[in-house]
């Protein structure tokens, strides 16, 4: 955005540049170091890729046209500073970068949940990133952009989704090669129903690793329900 940028350009901005909405709604944070804090979630419409445990697949092609001001006034009626971006894959949508430039603008405490497969280049530096590099077993290994590596700091988290033990092999390799864990903190999470989750913690503690073990917080409080 440039620097001569005028507050009537900052308003014509947020009412005319739109994207397709899935839904917006109050929730606990399920994953990453904010699990557990109230937060506003704004899922944005399509994503490129098709993981095979992907638990949203009716964010692929729902949603509704909405201004950047029509989203901020719909986020405004809930009390909370926290705010997750998330899809499909919010990237995908050309405005979603204005879209966070704007909430930061607003004092929001804001991540983005994104894939490995996605550019994260330009991205407003308030903005946490939750990239989430993709395992062999989501069979989309193939897509991840390994350049994004470079681009993220401290303040930022990578994520992998473990469906089996040559994932976890394919992980711990891809942290100790890239020394992840010196950039940000690293995130081993097991894909629901199809992980175990305390084999996998057996693992992670037998090799050592230093990484964060999640679980998906919401699945174990409502289950697959939309909207929580």
């Amino acid at each position: 955005m440039s620097l001569t940028t005028t507050k009537s350009d900052l308003a014509s901005e947020i009412v005319d540049k739109s994207l397709r909405v899935n839904e917006i709604f109050l929730s606990l944070q399920g994953e990453t170091s904010k699990s557990g804090l109230l937060t506003t979630f704004i899922r944005l419409t399509g994503c490129p890729l098709r993981c095979q445990y992907c638990d949203t697949a009716y964010a692929f092609y729902e949603g509704e046209k909405l201004s950047i001001k029509q989203i901020l006034d719909k986020i405004s009626t809930y009390r909370t500073s926290h705010i997750t971006v998330t899809g499909g894959e919010p990237l995908a949508q050309q405005n979603c970068r204005q879209l966070l430039h704007h909430l930061c603008n607003k004092n929001y405490n804001v991540s983005l949940e994104t894939s490995g497969a996605m550019d994260i280049s330009g991205i407003d530096p308030r903005v946490k990133i939750i990239l989430d590099l993709k395992t062999p077993g989501s069979g989309e290994s193939n897509k991840n952009i390994l350049e994004n590596i470079n681009l993220i700091n401290t303040k930022d988290e990578i994520k992998f989704v473990i469906c089996n033990k040559n994932d976890y092999e394919w992980a711990k390799q891809m942290l100790h090669e890239m020394m992840l864990h010196e950039k940000c903190q690293v995130l081993f999470s097991p894909s629901h129903n199809e992980q175990d989750t305390r084999q996998l913690a057996n693992w992670v503690l037998q090799d050592q690793l230093p990484v964060r073990l999640q679980i998906q917080l919401h699945k174990y409080l409502w289950g697959d329900v939309r909207g929580k």
